[in-house]
């Protein structure tokens, strides 16, 4: 039986000055999230773009927003999210003192609730709440920039993670972002990945439309 792997177009590595038309280019792609990075230049050393931009993403989007916070101090900011129109909501391990707290915060604004973890970050940590969370992003390179190089020890970390997820008989998604592209996509669903981001890979490319359709046949 063949696998539904989602693929998240990363709109960090769009063309700002071509928003519109790189949003409409996911619509038409056989993409299944568009995944969005807002940074604050606190938790990770860049910013990327903040909620007016998100507003405008919503307005034209058509698929799951997958939103993913860089941020310190995500609880300020929850239900602004959702009326900005994102479907999943990511915090990241590290930026939250009260994790379970938070993850229900998100779930009672309706959305689904993930977790990212740095890569410095153990998956055990997320023992103790991982039937709470909806989705757990493994960054694969160091959040803040794109188009850097994949860390190799993702795969044993994956490896680890769904083990942890079925020990728990959890529905928890694992999502992979960082350096995804044809060359490791396969390898990562095999290791137990469910949603893969790929940004500067779908970006840069030729033509986007045909790298993604590649990915999702890749990953069957």
């Amino acid at each position: 039986m063949s696998k539904n792997t989602l693929i998240a177009p990363s709109v960090l590595a769009a063309d700002f000055a071509n928003l519109q038309r790189d949003i409409e280019m996911i619509n038409n792609s056989e993409a299944d999230w568009f995944h969005i990075d807002i940074m604050d230049g606190v938790f990770v050393p860049n910013i990327s773009f903040g909620m007016p931009v998100l507003d405008a993403i919503n307005r034209h989007a058509k698929k799951t927003i997958d939103v993913h916070l860089m941020i310190v101090d995500p609880d300020r900011y929850i239900s602004t999210f959702k009326k900005l129109g994102a479907d999943v909501l990511t915090v990241h391990y590290e930026a939250c003192t009260h994790l379970h707290r938070t993850l229900q915060a998100i779930k009672a604004e309706g959305m689904k609730a993930g977790v990212a973890l740095n890569p410095h970050t153990s998956v055990d940590l997320l023992e103790d709440v991982i039937q709470d969370i909806d989705m757990v992003c493994i960054m694969s390179v160091n959040p803040g920039f794109g188009g850097q190089s994949f860390i190799e020890n993702t795969y044993d970390k994956i490896r680890k993670l769904k083990a942890l997820i079925v020990k728990k008989n959890a529905n928890t998604l694992i999502e992979i972002d960082g350096g995804v592209t044809n060359i490791n996509a396969k390898a990562l669903v095999d290791a137990g990945a469910d949603v893969l981001v790929a940004g500067s890979y779908v970006f840069s490319a030729e033509n986007p439309v045909s790298t993604i359709a590649d990915l999702k046949v890749l990953t069957r």
